[in-house]
């Protein structure tokens, strides 16, 4: 693992907010959602030299310096599946009514004994589905590969399936995929939080540079 000091501001793969605003000029989202777990939370330790919001927050802060009437709303859980999120977050989502929306990609569904993939795959179908259909973009992320729980064996490859069911679905849907599998802050001793689980606010930061990206990318296709 990578130990190196670092701090927000000379951290390669960070967006100041100047630059993040700059790349989301023009954004036409006014309604932004989460739904989702600890990760659409955007729990984790702080980390020295690094802001201390979620990358959620980072995200909406940003949209909302863009596009001050910004409304935000994130009815994630911390230890929710998808199927917790079908029951319990997508009343108010809907009620919402988003023009842009974040949903979860399994991270929960996967820490059990034996895991159900195809119900897995067809929970995380029906989540697409209703979110689809509220016409809002939609965006996830993958599983990062430092994510880890040791007392599975085979959780890399858990981690694998997960995410390959999220990018089919994903590309199915239309939705937009921040992925962090093989990103390279799974290779830094301290993106971890001290349950090894979550982000610390450092990789916090950098999930939240990499989502306004994905967005720039999105403003871009679509002006052309």
């Amino acid at each position: 693992m990578e130990q190196v000091i670092r701090s927000e501001a000379t951290d390669p793969f960070c967006l100041d907010q100047a630059d993040a605003v700059a790349l989301l000029a023009g954004a036409p989202w006014t309604r932004y959602a989460v739904v989702g777990d600890s990760l659409s939370l955007g729990t984790g330790d702080p980390t020295p030299g690094y802001g201390t919001q979620g990358w959620p927050d980072r995200v909406a802060a940003v949209l909302r310096a863009v596009r001050p009437d910004l409304a935000y709303l994130n009815v994630s859980e911390i230890g929710a599946t998808t199927t917790r999120t079908l029951e319990h977050q997508l009343e108010p989502l809907l009620d919402f009514a988003p023009d842009l929306l974040h949903l979860p990609c399994g991270a929960n569904d996967i820490v059990r004994r034996n895991p159900d993939f195809g119900e897995i795959e067809r929970t995380l179908r029906q989540l697409y589905r209703r979110a689809r259909a509220t016409g809002a973009v939609l965006t996830t992320f993958t599983l990062g590969s430092a994510y880890v729980v040791p007392v599975f064996q085979d959780w890399a490859q858990r981690v694998v399936t997960v995410n390959a069911i999220v990018r089919g679905l994903a590309a199915e849907y239309g939705a937009i995929v921040i992925d962090m599998h093989d990103h390279p802050i799974n290779e830094r001793a301290d993106l971890l939080s001290a349950d090894r689980i979550h982000f610390s606010t450092s990789g916090q930061a950098v999930l939240a540079a990499e989502m306004v990206r994905a967005l720039a990318v999105e403003i871009a296709d679509h002006a052309e």
